[in-house]
C-alpha cells in the first residue's frame, strides 16, 4: 500500500485557494481512477484508488495545514505504513507556477504543513512533491498570497499543471522516486507562468 497526503485546508473558504492546490491534484487522481469511498474521521479523510498495481490511499487531512502531522497519526494509529511508501504533496510559493519539484527527502523550506509532517514522523525521510504557485510580493505579503486564490488568467497554466502533477504521483507509485524526479523535475520558463 501506498499513501498520498496532499496538505490544504478543509472548508469551502479554502477550496480554490493556492494553499489547497495539492487537494485539486488528488482529486484529479480519484476521477482518473475511479477512487473508492475509505474512511472519514474528525482529522482526514481517504479515498482508494488502484494504480500501478498498487493500492494507494489518497489523504485529505481535515486539521488546518499547520497540524497535518495530526491527521497522519491518527491513520497510523489504525493503519500500518512505511514512510517510504508515503508521498506528500504541497504547494510552494518559491517555485513559479506549474513547476514541480519531487524529492526523496529534505527540509520542510519554511512550509508549516512539511513541518507538521516531519514532526509526526519524526524525521525527513520521506518524498515530496512541491507544486510551484508562484510568489508572493512580499515576504510580508505571504499568508495573504497562500489563502487567496489564482487569478482567472492563471487557470489554463494551473489546469495543465495539476494533470501534470498527477501524472508525477502515477510515476512515482509505479517507478519510484527517482524515475519520477528525472521525469518531472522541471523549471518552468518564465514567460510560460505569465501566460
Amino acid at each position: 500500500m501506498r499513501m498520498v497526503l496532499g496538505l490544504g485546508n478543509p472548508g469551502e473558504p479554502y477550496a480554490r485557494t493556492r494553499h489547497n492546490v495539492a487537494w485539486w491534484v488528488l482529486d484529479q487522481l480519484a476521477a482518473r481512477h475511479g477512487a473508492t469511498s475509505g474512511e472519514r474521521d474528525s482529522r482526514y479523510e481517504t479515498r482508494r484508488v488502484r494504480l500501478g498495481g498498487h493500492d494507494v490511499v489518497l489523504m485529505k487531512p481535515l486539521t488546518f495545514m499547520n497540524r497535518s502531522g495530526d491527521a497522519w497519526m491518527q491513520w497510523r494509529e489504525r493503519h500500518e505504513l512505511d514512510a517510504a511508501d508515503l508521498l506528500v504533496v504541497s504547494d510552494d510559493v518559491y517555485l513559479p507556477l506549474g513547476a514541480l519539484r519531487l524529492r526523496a527527502n529534505g527540509s520542510s523550506g519554511g512550509h508549516r504543513g512539511l513541518e507538521s509532517i516531519e514532526g509526526a514522523l519524526g524525521h525527513r525521510e520521506y518524498a515530496r512533491l512541491r507544486f510551484g504557485v508562484g510568489a508572493a510580493e512580499s515576504s510580508a505579503e505571504l499568508r495573504e498570497h497562500v489563502l487567496e486564490e489564482f487569478a482567472p488568467e492563471e487557470a489554463p497554466a494551473l489546469e495543465e499543471a495539476v494533470r501534470h502533477a498527477a501524472d508525477a504521483v502515477e510515476c512515482w507509485v509505479s517507478q519510484g522516486t527517482l524515475a519520477a524526479m528525472n521525469q518531472f523535475n522541471r523549471k518552468v520558463r518564465k514567460e510560460d507562468s505569465e501566460s
